[in-house]
């Protein structure tokens, strides 16, 4: 299975990509977990991606590249991904669709997590207790959800016009979610 995990911050991509990976026996990618662990490690690509993620923007694409890149075709050399993260912008989905689709390796599926922004921003409010600092800001967390709107979601048309978007409401019980998106890709 490919499947690319698409939905505002605080959708729940990171719980929903862990629970698909282990069901599908396939690798998850995590672009946020990858570069904040960079910024942990205090590489230098670390300290060129802190800066982006503490102001909540989207890091640029080369450095998104440079950081998931390696996990991603090592990924495709086990059967599958689930991405989580990635793409965010449209640039990237077309550049990335490029060059897995003559390879036979595009994602047979997108799952978009949709989620009111009310919800979203309780969500990420409650994250800092959970060590993920970069999301209690409320600045930052609303500068996310307008990058989001601005940068991510004319995704959704991009992937619809080539019939593998899958909408899912993603405001219930994470296990509800689950069983909603199997559903869906069982009858895709």
């Amino acid at each position: 299975m490919r499947l690319v995990l698409l939905g505002a911050p605080g959708a729940g991509k990171g719980t929903q990509g862990l629970v698909l990976a282990d069901h599908f026996g396939v690798p998850h990618i995590s672009s946020g977990d990858l570069l904040r662990a960079h910024v942990v490690a205090e590489s230098d690509l670390g300290r060129q991606v802190g800066a982006y993620l503490a102001r909540g923007e989207l890091v640029p694409d080369d450095l998104v590249l440079a950081v998931i890149g390696d996990a991603i075709i090592a990924a495709m050399r086990t059967g599958g991904y689930i991405l989580d993260g990635f793409p965010r912008t449209l640039a990237q989905a077309e550049q990335a669709y490029a060059l897995a689709e003559p390879a036979g390796v595009a994602a047979d599926a997108v799952v978009y997590l949709a989620v009111p922004d009310d919800e979203a921003r309780r969500r990420l409010a409650g994250r800092d207790d959970a060590g993920r600092t970069d999301d209690a800001d409320p600045a930052v967390i609303e500068r996310r959800l307008r990058l989001f709107h601005a940068e991510t979601k004319p995704l959704l048309d991009f992937y619809a016009e080539r019939g593998i978007l899958v909408t899912i409401d993603a405001v219930r019980t994470a296990d509800a979610v689950n069983a909603a998106i199997l559903a869906a890709l069982s009858t895709d």
